[in-house]
């Protein structure tokens, strides 16, 4: 048996979950990996608390001040981070300053927040291969939704072609409740807001950076596109008016802010929109808070998935995922025993 620690940055809502989740599925490391695996330190913007026993649930809610910081994670001597803070795409933080120097120490890392890897990819990817630290960003790249998955696994030795992503939750929403209730842009915004679909400032999500954002994580980490933020076109969805719904309705469309990918002459193009979708594309059915990716390849056609999770629990069970692919790397699988006939 081998003991991992475990630390979280960022114990938000996402945070939580995720160590929530992990200390429950502490009997299933130890029987399918042979993996003690402990939380050993959590921290959030200015507290934490740290053991390197492990921590348990019921010491979750008395978070010490002052403890926070990446040397009060370098300190707890975690074998694996998950970094789960707020995201700024445009300057990395907060989270790059937890994630470089991870990497650098050769700690393997899980990324959820999307802006270090937006801001700095290219350096971060480099970082780790450099160090040989693993660096896994599931829950950063659509969360509950598998997108980076296909590529590196399902998808593996076709050429993608083309992908088309509604990555965001918010704005699917929002377009559906447009559609079928009726309501204005801010109609619907405010009813979202007050049912907790949506962010006090939700300028990210309504004016496409959010699906930006995510599109760019899988073009470049899935695909090594080389794309930064200038390379996209983006527009949302908040000039959408009630005029333009009752147009779509009449004409049997349904509109979706779409990410698109296109692979031109082995260079890549991106851009996010609205589309207005024929109801026959399976796309233009996507109801509610549901999300889906379309990718087609030159040798496996199209293909398609669907689905959503209730937040925060699905985006923390992604990050989670990514703990298992690097218990398997990293730790030797116990057999399990076959039935005797």
């Amino acid at each position: 048996m081998v003991t991992i620690a475990v630390a979280i940055a960022g114990f938000g809502g996402v945070g939580r979950a995720a160590a929530d989740l992990l200390l429950t599925r502490r009997d299933r490391y130890l029987q399918v990996y042979g993996a003690d695996v402990r939380l050993v330190a959590v921290c959030g913007s200015r507290s934490g608390l740290a053991d390197p026993d492990g921590l348990e649930a019921e010491h979750l809610d008395a978070l010490e001040e002052g403890l926070t910081g990446p040397k009060f994670i370098e300190t707890s001597a975690a074998d694996i981070l998950i970094e789960a803070g707020p995201s700024d795409f445009r300057t990395g933080g907060p989270g790059l300053s937890y994630i470089q120097p991870s990497l650098a120490a050769g700690r393997d890392t899980i990324v959820i927040s999307k802006g270090a890897l937006v801001h700095s990819g290219v350096k971060l990817r480099a970082l780790a291969e450099t160090s040989g630290a693993m660096l896994k960003i599931s829950g950063a790249a659509a969360a509950a939704l598998p997108t980076i998955d296909l590529l590196e696994h399902s998808l593996k030795g076709c050429q993608v072609l083309e992908i088309e992503g509604i990555l965001n939750a918010t704005t699917n929403y929002l377009l559906d409740a447009m559609m079928s209730q009726g309501l204005s842009f801010n109609e619907a915004l405010g009813r979202a807001q007050a049912g907790g679909f949506a962010e006090a400032d939700p300028r990210n999500d309504t004016e496409g950076w959010d699906t930006a954002a995510k599109l760019l994580i899988i073009a470049n980490f899935g695909l090594d596109a080389g794309l930064v933020m200038e390379d996209l076109s983006v527009e949302g969805i908040q000039s959408v008016t009630k005029e333009r719904i009752t147009a779509w309705r009449s004409e049997g469309l349904v509109p979706k802010l779409v990410g698109h990918l296109a692979n031109v002459k082995g260079k890549f193009r991106a851009s996010v929109g609205i589309r207005a979708l024929p109801i026959s594309d399976p796309l233009a059915r996507l109801r509610g808070k549901n999300k889906a990716i379309r990718i087609i390849t030159d040798a496996m056609g199209e293909t398609i998935a669907m689905g959503s999770g209730t937040e925060p629990l699905s985006t923390a069970a992604a990050a989670l995922k990514d703990l298992e692919h690097i218990l398997a790397a990293r730790v030797r699988p116990v057999p399990v025993p076959r039935a005797s006939p």
